[in-house]
């Protein structure tokens, strides 16, 4: 596997991830409500680390899809 084989494939993998993620927080939502205060300042469950990751995920996807193309995101 090419080096950009492996950038893209790192890259769905994140893409799915994110996607089963939303999947998640809306199935969350849909049962339990939520509130701007329990997105952005939860400790609890699922939400605890929910915007974190996502965030540091979609970075990720951004960085490599950058580097695929031999672009600089700065």
């Amino acid at each position: 596997m090419t080096d950009i084989a492996a950038l893209k494939q790192e890259k769905q993998e994140l893409i799915d991830k994110m996607l089963e993620m939303q999947k998640q927080f809306i199935d969350y939502e849909h049962q339990n409500g939520v509130s701007g205060k329990d997105y952005w300042a939860s400790s609890d469950g699922m939400l605890a680390n929910y915007r974190h990751e996502y965030m540091d995920m979609a970075n990720r996807v951004i960085d490599l899809a950058h580097e695929i193309v031999g672009s600089s995101r700065l």
